[in-house]
């Protein structure tokens, strides 16, 4: 969220287009980490 904030996009274009770049720092690891720990499970 904070990443989000940061970046101040004020239309739905621009959020999306932001998220897409945030997207890419993270990581397929840190992803799977954050919803482990979140207490999503795969099924």
């Amino acid at each position: 969220k904070h990443l989000l904030r940061k970046a101040a996009a004020r239309t739905s274009d621009a959020v999306c287009a932001t998220i897409g770049t945030l997207l890419d720092t993270y990581t397929p690891a840190e992803c799977t980490n954050y919803f482990t720990h979140s207490g999503y499970n795969r099924t």
